[in-house]
């Protein structure tokens, strides 16, 4: 299921947006001792890591990481890493832990194992996860053209797998449905019409293989959360 979140501006987005985020990790640190956050790559959240990243929290105990990445070097101007670097792990949020998805030259099977293994110690459940959605209604890198989708949308997959888009460059590492799905708090960040018209188009039927984020918007045990502005 879902509930709008409708703001005048992507500025007013991106500071209740942080606000929000900001009082669930440290709720999560006062709780638990540590928080974990997985966010998405793109433009649209740029102004929204600019602003969390100014807030006074326990940075020292929140891991963060990506729903998905490119297997590129951060170097690369593709690279969600990069993005995050330099855009969330700024200012006070310097002190965060960052868990990398892209690690050494190739994504083999032993270094999918590792990655498992790790993930499961230092982020699942995340407590915050922040996903983005394309035009085809693909989000983090579960995409419908890829000949993993399937494996993407199983409840019985890894953590972490890899991805072959054939609409989109660069092999992927995603984190798959079944290990986003017990997020604890779920949000889908998107801007304009287009966006909101892709939306409307995902909320309108349930095939998740066509369009995968449906299976965050109709799930009855996910709450997500749409922030939207024009």
């Amino acid at each position: 299921m879902h509930q709008l979140n409708e703001f005048n501006t992507r500025e007013e987005l991106d500071v209740a947006l942080a606000n929000k985020v900001a009082n669930i990790l440290a709720d999560a640190v006062a709780l638990n001792g540590r928080a974990s956050i997985a966010v998405s790559g793109g433009s649209t959240p740029k102004g929204f890591f600019q602003a969390l990243s100014n807030k006074e929290l326990p940075w020292t105990d929140i891991t963060v990481t990506l729903a998905d990445e490119r297997w590129v070097n951060i170097d690369n101007e593709s690279s969600n890493t990069r993005l995050v670097h330099e855009n969330l792990l700024q200012n006070n949020a310097v002190n965060a832990k960052f868990f990398h998805l892209k690690q050494g030259e190739n994504l083999t099977q032993e270094t999918l194992a590792d990655l498992n293994l790790a993930a499961k110690s230092a982020l699942l459940p995340l407590d915050v996860l922040i996903l983005g959605m394309g035009e085809d209604g693909h989000t983090a890198s579960l995409f419908p053209c890829s000949e993993q989708i399937d494996e993407c949308l199983s409840s019985t997959t890894a953590p972490l797998l890899k991805v072959k888009p054939t609409s989109a460059p660069y092999e992927r590492i995603s984190f798959s449905f079944a290990y986003l799905k017990p997020s604890k708090n779920t949000i889908l960040h998107i801007s304009g019409l287009n966006k909101k018209s892709v939306l409307e188009k995902a909320l309108s039927e349930q095939d998740r293989r066509e369009m995968p984020i449906r299976a965050f918007l109709h799930d009855p045990e996910i709450n997500t959360q749409v922030y939207w502005a024009e």
